[in-house]
């Protein structure tokens, strides 16, 4: 039986919630990559949603349990 610690030590939440993040941004840097003529707020989202990938992939990195415990 898969206990709530089991289940927490998995991080199975946080690993969806990146994987996820992952393929919109992903589909966003594809749709910009297709535009004929970019304007500047189009460019100005994509460096947005890029530049919080490297966020989110940092928060899921830093939480959790440490190698030390």
């Amino acid at each position: 039986m898969i206990t709530a610690a089991k289940f927490d030590e998995w991080r199975i939440i946080p690993r969806i919630l990146i994987f996820g993040y992952g393929v919109f941004a992903i589909y966003v840097g594809v749709w910009f990559m297709g535009l004929e003529q970019p304007v500047a707020s189009q460019s100005a989202f994509v460096s947005i949603i890029w530049g919080a990938s490297a966020g989110w992939f940092g928060l899921y990195v830093k939480t959790g349990r440490s190698s030390a415990e």
